[in-house]
C-alpha cells in the first residue's frame, strides 16, 4: 500500500495480510469484510474508523493506535491489545469474538463490549472504570488488580472476580452473577 495517510476511504473484501501497513494512518475509514490476519500493524494509527465483519486474528499490534474505533462482527482472536499506543485509546466492540486476547494494564475507561465472546481474555491491572459488558461471555477471563469501579456486568455471564484483589466500588452485577464473586469461597448458592 503506497499511501501513508488514508482519509475518508472505504475498503471492502480487501486482504491486508500481505500488504505493508507499518506506520500508516487511516482516518475516518470504513472496512467491510477485510482480512488483517497475521498482519504487522506496528505503528499503524486508526482514527475514527469502523470495522465490520473483519478478521484480525493473529495480527501484530505494536504501538498500534485505535482512537475512536468501532469493531462490529469482527474476529479478534489472540490479540495483544496491551502493546497498543495508549494515547487517546478508545474502542467499542459489538458482536465480536476477542477470545484469548490481552488488555493487560490498559486504560479502558468506559469501554463498551456488546454481545462479545471474551473467553480467557486478560484484563489484569486494566483500568475499566465505567465499562459496560453487555450480554458477554467472560468464561475464564482474568481480572486481577483491575479497576472495575462502576462497571456494568448485569447482563454478562461466566465471570469470576475476586473482590479482594480487584476494585469493584459501585460495580453492577445481576443476582445470577453473584456466584462469580464468591467462587473462591467454595460455597453453594441455590
Amino acid at each position: 500500500m503506497s499511501n501513508k495517510f488514508n482519509h475518508n476511504k472505504s475498503y471492502s473484501d480487501t486482504n491486508f495480510s500481505e500488504q505493508q501497513l507499518i506506520s500508516q494512518e487511516f482516518d475516518n475509514c470504513k472496512f467491510k469484510n477485510c482480512s488483517f490476519q497475521t498482519c504487522d500493524l506496528t505503528k499503524v494509527n486508526f482514527m475514527e474508523c469502523e470495522f465490520c465483519d473483519c478478521d484480525f486474528s493473529g495480527a501484530k499490534l505494536q504501538q498500534t493506535g485505535f482512537k475512536g474505533v468501532y469493531f462490529k462482527n469482527c474476529k479478534l482472536l489472540g490479540l495483544q491489545f496491551s502493546y497498543c499506543n495508549t494515547f487517546l485509546l478508545e474502542m467499542k466492540f459489538d458482536n465480536s469474538v476477542l477470545d484469548l486476547s490481552s488488555f493487560y494494564k490498559l486504560p479502558l475507561k468506559a469501554v463498551r463490549f456488546h454481545k462479545c465472546s471474551l473467553k480467557e481474555v486478560d484484563f489484569a491491572e486494566a483500568n475499566l472504570q465505567k465499562a459496560v459488558f453487555d450480554d458477554c461471555d467472560l468464561t475464564s477471563a482474568i481480572f486481577d488488580h483491575s479497576n472495575l469501579d462502576k462497571v456494568d456486568f448485569r447482563t454478562s455471564i461466566n465471570y469470576t472476580i475476586d473482590p479482594e484483589t480487584n476494585r469493584i466500588n459501585k460495580a453492577q452485577f445481576s443476582r445470577d452473577g453473584l456466584a462469580g464473586l464468591l467462587y473462591k469461597y467454595d460455597i453453594r448458592i441455590e
